[in-house]
């Protein structure tokens, strides 16, 4: 019989989440949880489910409506020792926090001369897809990660999002880790047993000949689903989930573009100014350079507040058949 610990089970990215959290609070005490309606309720897309009455209300604390408040309470107890892993109920709402997240949490360690640490994680909803209009479908992972001090993920799956989230909870740093609202019901094999996925790693999770892909979050299921309709057509894209946007696994991007001459960046934040540049920059500033036969290509979402009606929301971010038709001119040649 297959131990209970290491047999394949298939479970949701929100259970994964959470699994992540019971594990981690049973094995270090000073491992809890802050956040708005994450105690009685649940959590505001369930996630915390029934943490506040296994562990109790003094490790899962139901915080007041105050993003700046539920920061600096995060940031002044991972110093003194604890590590806080807080809950934002949008990922829009960390705008009420940045004093605390970007001017204190990031800085910290340096100021200090390494002499004192700020080992919390943020966790947030993000993305669109669910008609939450323009205050609460975006996708601002970017601006964090352009800061340094700051480690900012975004699994893609339930596997990762269990592994990721408990190596953030390890990490010494701020680890900001951002949840895509439409993963959350989506399902995978998780083992039971702690694990811990390494920040910093990306993964290639379709091996091709043809141009790669290099998506986050949501994206890399819809690249997936792109790839598999493009090789009806005998196009053989290879598909890289970056994970990690912060730090980034330059080796593992160079690696692949030197092998298909060709690139292309999904992400669903708004492509101006987006990780599809700076994925860019890196490989025109590697040895990759030299190998590719077409211009990188980016495939962002629109410069505009994100709407509410659902076919406009759909059309301001990448889906499926966008990312096939990008792929296909690329291969081409376009």
């Amino acid at each position: 019989m297959p131990d209970a610990q290491t047999a394949e089970r298939e479970i949701t990215y929100a259970e994964a989440v959470r699994e992540a959290l019971s594990q981690a609070m049973e094995a270090d005490e000073r491992v809890f949880l802050l956040g708005e309606d994450i105690g009685v309720y649940g959590g505001a897309f369930g996630v915390t489910g029934d943490l506040y009455h296994r562990f109790g209300p003094e490790r899962v604390i139901d915080t007041p409506i105050s993003e700046l408040g539920i920061a600096g309470t995060a940031v002044g107890a991972a110093i003194t020792g604890m590590r806080p892993v807080l809950e934002f109920q949008f990922s829009d709402f960390i705008m009420l926090a940045m004093e605390q997240i970007v001017n204190q949490a990031a800085k910290i360690r340096f100021m200090f001369g390494g002499k004192a640490t700020v080992p919390m994680v943020v966790r947030m909803p993000g993305g669109s897809g669910t008609g939450a209009a323009a205050q609460h479908s975006q996708s601002l992972e970017a601006w964090f990660a352009h800061v340094p001090g700051l480690k900012v993920v975004q699994p893609a799956t339930p596997y990762d999002a269990k592994g990721l989230l408990l190596a953030a909870i390890d990490d010494p740093n701020p680890v900001l880790f951002f949840e895509h609202k439409l993963l959350y019901k989506t399902k995978g094999i998780v083992p039971a047993a702690p694990y811990r996925v390494p920040l910093g790693s990306a993964v290639v999770r379709r091996l091709g000949s043809a141009a790669p892909v290099v998506a986050t979050s949501i994206m890399v299921t819809r690249t997936l689903a792109a790839a598999d309709a493009l090789a009806g057509e005998g196009i053989d894209v290879e598909v890289i989930d970056l994970r990690s946007l912060r730090p980034i696994d330059k080796p593992t991007l160079i690696e692949s573009v030197q092998k298909t001459g060709r690139l292309l960046v999904v992400y669903e934040g708004v492509q101006t100014l987006g990780i599809g540049a700076e994925i860019s920059a890196i490989i025109a500033e590697s040895e990759a350079f030299d190998f590719l036969d077409a211009p990188i290509r980016r495939l962002g979402g629109r410069d505009t507040p994100l709407p509410y009606n659902p076919i406009l929301e759909k059309a301001a971010v990448p889906q499926t058949d966008d990312i096939t038709a990008i792929l296909r001119a690329l291969v081409a040649g376009g």
